[in-house]
């Protein structure tokens, strides 16, 4: 079945995909944090589902929204309300950091799409008939408001929680010219502890983003630092769950690895962050400036990169009897990709930039299957 049968099929309850982005691909991702989501339809009821184990917690679902759009408690307020049970604020730092400039969200030739590295994929400028299934290239850096404001906003999303939903805070350490390899893994530390004062239920180290310094955005290709990282945020985290966001990875024995060094110090790894590409414009100019030739590929396409990924983590920690859960991410526009993600062995499935076409997304998907 097509995802335009999928979405057809829904209950009638449940309106259909917005015709309008929530997030403004036209303003800054500060006007967007500012502004809140563009929404004004309706909240249509969410189906009571049995209650499930999330990491000790008791969730409605295993349904939930990655680092990407909970920008701040707006945007919190109205993913919790439509029925995401496992909702990730956006990624904080210990100090403030504007996101890039204009152009942030880009869509993509499709015939241009190729899962090789060294590939150079094609932008257009125009929004294509379906964007919810398309593919999009994302440049917006892993901005941050100051410490002062996101420990406030936390607290006030933690507030905001309805029973039966997990409120996870991502994390990064801030890497910059002359910060030393301790000081980065301490400030992982610092940050765990910090996101857990101010309410976080379980703690996500993001170890990959692929526009930013190498350092920060591909900390999970660094065996050694990630698990020093890890070590020393299980400490800092106390009792609560931790998980770490990763990027694609393609050689299976770099994956065990990673996985083997992790398991018994995080609780499940978030796989996967954008796969980093080079985009350019019809010209063969780099498409979102000079200085940011590669960004991460979103959407659509990056479901089967992410599919094999996640199938090749279920196997090695089954294999190798490792405590680790896998949390799916990537192409999740679908009831029928979530259930895909599930049968292929994932814990829970996170969905991110399709919610700002259909944040309705996880109401169709409890609809289809409410074990979910």
């Amino acid at each position: 079945m097509s995802i335009a049968s999928e979405v057809a099929l829904a209950s009638p309850a449940v309106p259909p995909p917005l015709t309008s982005p929530l997030y403004r691909f036209d303003r800054s991702f500060e006007h967007n944090a500012a502004a809140g989501p563009r929404f004004s339809a309706f909240y249509p009821d969410v189906p009571v589902t049995p209650t499930k184990d999330f990491l000790g917690y008791r969730v409605a679902s295993r349904i939930g929204i990655a680092a990407s759009l909970v920008l701040n408690e707006r945007w919190f307020e109205l993913y919790s309300r439509l029925g995401f049970d496992l909702l990730t604020y956006k990624t904080i730092r210990s100090r403030e950091r504007r996101a890039h400039p204009l152009p942030n969200w880009l869509y993509l030739d499709e015939s241009s799409i190729l899962t090789g590295n060294a590939v150079a994929l094609t932008a257009v400028s125009s929004t294509p008939l379906t964007p919810l299934t398309a593919t999009a290239a994302g440049s917006i850096g892993m901005p941050s408001s100051s410490p002062e404001v996101w420990r406030r906003d936390i607290r006030s999303c933690r507030a905001r929680l309805r029973p039966d939903q997990v409120m996870i805070v991502s994390v990064v350490g801030t890497s910059d010219g002359d910060t030393s390899e301790r000081d980065f893994i301490d400030e992982f530390s610092a940050l765990t502890a910090e996101a857990r004062d101010a309410g976080a239920q379980v703690v996500e180290l993001n170890f990959s983003c692929p526009n930013v310094d190498r350092r920060e955005g591909q900390v999970y290709r660094d065996v050694e630092i990630a698990t020093d990282i890890a070590r020393a945020a299980r400490t800092a985290a106390g009792s609560i769950p931790l998980l770490a966001k990763v990027g694609p990875i393609e050689e299976r024995e770099r994956m065990a690895e990673l996985l083997r060094r992790l398991s018994g110090l995080v609780d499940g790894v978030v796989m996967i962050n954008a796969p980093r590409r080079m985009i350019i414009d019809r010209n063969g100019a780099p498409a979102f400036g000079a200085d940011r030739a590669h960004a991460g590929m979103i959407g659509g396409a990056t479901f089967n990169i992410a599919m094999t990924c996640v199938r090749g983590a279920v196997e090695i920690i089954q294999r190798d009897k490792l405590n680790l859960h896998v949390l799916a991410v990537g192409g999740v526009c679908s009831p029928e990709r979530i259930s895909a993600f599930f049968d292929a062995g994932a814990y829970a499935v996170l969905a991110a930039s399709a919610c700002a076409w259909d944040p309705y997304l996880a109401i169709r998907a409890k609809h289809r299957d409410p074990s979910l």
